[in-house]
């Protein structure tokens, strides 16, 4: 899996359709948390990809959230971003907003990750530390029980990713939680020098 966009293109890209601070950190999110999954699943060599396609996951919802993963494959293809990975971005909204189905485990990855970090970011913000450091299982597992909680985040889809992938909820929820612990201060880090 290789691309010729570099991080700092493919940011800057993000940065061209993306302008509210929310969908820029869910970006860094999703980008941090599919390095982590790469490394943890033994995809290290492909860490830099996985990390690009999360980052780029969400590039047109800002401004085009009615066509949603169906702009996205318009933009990436005019930043000159090539098929693979155009396919991987559009099919994390399979059954949603694409007929693209998620195939390899890093597109697996990416459908079911990308809505429960949405979840955890939720969680993490009541939280008086402000962080997923102290974020524990049992804590998450009530909100995600608590439909009223978050309710944009479909409990559907992570329940969807988490069968995709051939794991229990459980697991989905230890490893992402600890995917986003991965990344959290190099992120705040981002966002305070933007």
């Amino acid at each position: 899996m290789k691309t010729d966009l570099t991080r700092e293109q493919a940011f800057n890209l993000l940065k061209k359709y993306n302008k509210e601070e929310f969908h820029i950190l869910h970006a860094l999110t999703v980008e941090g948390t599919m390095e982590w999954f790469a490394k943890d699943l033994g995809f290290q060599e492909d860490a830099e990809y996985w990390a690009m396609v999360g980052l780029l996951h969400d590039i047109d919802f800002e401004l085009y959230p009615e066509e949603h993963c169906k702009k996205a494959a318009e933009l990436l293809k005019g930043a000159g971003v090539g098929e693979d990975m155009i396919y991987s971005i559009c099919s994390h909204g399979f059954g949603i907003c694409s007929d693209l189905e998620p195939q390899h485990q890093m597109e697996k990855i990416l459908f079911a990750a990308d809505e429960l970090t949405g979840l955890i970011g939720a969680a993490v913000r009541m939280r008086p530390s402000q962080s997923v450091m102290d974020l524990e299982l049992g804590s998450l597992k009530k909100k995600f029980k608590d439909k009223r909680f978050a309710a944009g985040c479909s409990r559907e889809i992570i329940q969807i990713g988490a069968d995709r992938l051939g794991w229990d909820l459980e697991l989905l929820m230890l490893k992402t939680i600890e995917a986003m612990k991965s990344c959290e201060a190099r992120i705040q880090e981002e966002i305070s020098v933007r």
